[in-house]
């Protein structure tokens, strides 16, 4: 089949590699229709080659086709259109029955001291070869893949894979008040779909602030009220115009949905690109105990939301000893929540909205549609912010 392969820091190929292939009676074979571009991608195109390996299958955002299955299951058989999560999660464990598959006890990389395994994510999740491709062997198919009607097209239902929870969880963790006031830091694919979803949920307003002039046009025309980073001579400046439209309060909440290609740290940026030189087992050794992020939109969050407020992380995080405001966090009562979307938990409450209604906007949401061949071309166009990309669709 042909997939999306790493190579090494920005270097993505589509090459012919093995069909997948039943190997436990839990898996089943999905013949892939759709699967998306994500920002997370980007950190593996970027700064966590140190965890890759080149041959690795990249992706996590997949629908498609069961082609095959095992004998254990359940209720799934070949011919049936699915969503898979992009976490690998048995839905029997002790988490799981909390409503975490991310922390799934048992696909944990417990190697890594990492959550459950992800599809096309480093060897910190387990290494497992990803979804842009033409066949996924997707394990634990007794409980992950989610059945979703014939007749729409992929784009009503394939961001139930990664797009659409992360975002509900990050606007649901957010405890936004109803009528209350929510910043979205980073209006990414992430961000834009958390305004559409805090705005469906009930915040009385929505904040967007972002630098991309695309970005900020698309979150506009949401009704979202947008700040252009580029605007503001610094974060100052920025936090004192959030604070004056908000009584002089700050927002009620504040996502960050940018994460650790934040902008704003020379030192970690620096960090980062030493990492990408350095020998891949020192690299890694840097990347986890250097504190390499760039902190910017944290620390921006943290300043700007109300006292009493609460700061949702959904930006993907990769250094373990970052420095921390914790006497500012602590004297503004600061809530902070964050982590991996956990699917299933959200996935019952957002089916129902993947109508002909379309309420959250998801039929007209991918900006670019390209065929799997172009992916390389994909995510340096994706890297770049280049032609207006926000999101992208790729299809085998």
């Amino acid at each position: 089949m042909r997939a999306t392969v790493w190579h090494g820091k920005r270097d993505v190929r589509v090459e012919t590699v093995p069909d997948p292939r039943i190997e436990k009676p839990t898996d089943a074979v999905v013949r892939i229709t759709s699967t998306g571009l994500c920002g997370s991608d980007l950190h593996l195109y970027e700064v966590l080659a140190p965890y890759m390996t080149p041959g690795d299958i990249l992706g996590h955002e997949p629908m498609g086709i069961v082609e095959e299955t095992g004998s254990e299951v359940g209720d799934l058989s070949p011919g049936d259109r699915v969503v898979v999560p992009f976490q690998i999660s048995c839905g029997t464990c002790y988490m799981c029955r909390e409503g975490l598959p991310t922390q799934c006890e048992t696909t944990q990389v417990t190697e890594f001291g990492s959550g459950a395994a992800l599809f096309g994510y480093t060897k910190l999740y387990g290494r497992v070869p990803g979804a842009q491709a033409e066949y996924l062997r997707v394990p634990q198919a007794q409980f992950g893949p989610i059945k979703v009607p014939e007749g729409p097209p992929d784009d009503r239902f394939v961001y139930l894979s990664d797009v659409l929870p992360t975002a509900w969880q990050a606007v649901k963790y957010a405890a936004v008040p109803a009528g209350g006031t929510v910043a979205v830091l980073g209006l990414g694919p992430i961000g834009a779909m958390s305004c559409r979803v805090a705005r469906h949920l009930g915040a009385g307003r929505v904040i967007g602030v972002d630098h991309v002039p695309e970005r900020l046009t698309r979150a506009r025309q949401d009704g979202v009220e947008v700040h252009d980073l580029d605007e503001f001579d610094d974060a100052d400046g920025l936090i004192a115009a959030v604070r004056d439209a908000t009584g002089g309060r700050g927002p009620d909440a504040v996502i960050d949905a940018v994460g650790t290609e934040a902008h704003g740290s020379t030192l970690g940026r620096v960090a980062q690109q030493a990492a990408g030189v350095l020998p891949r087992q020192w690299a890694a050794k840097l990347m986890e105990y250097a504190g390499v992020d760039r902190l910017g939109a944290l620390h921006l969050a943290i300043d700007m939301v109300r006292r009493g407020g609460t700061v949702s992380v959904s930006g993907v995080y990769g250094g373990m000893t970052d420095p921390m405001p914790m006497m500012t966090m602590f004297d503004k009562q600061i809530q902070l929540r964050m982590g991996q979307a956990n699917v299933h938990r959200w996935s019952d409450e957002i089916l129902p909205l993947l109508t002909d209604d379309d309420p959250l906007g998801v039929d007209s949401f991918a900006t670019h549609h390209v065929s799997l061949e172009q992916a390389a071309q994909a995510y340096e166009m994706f890297q770049k912010k280049a032609d207006g990309a926000i999101k992208v669709l790729m299809r085998p």
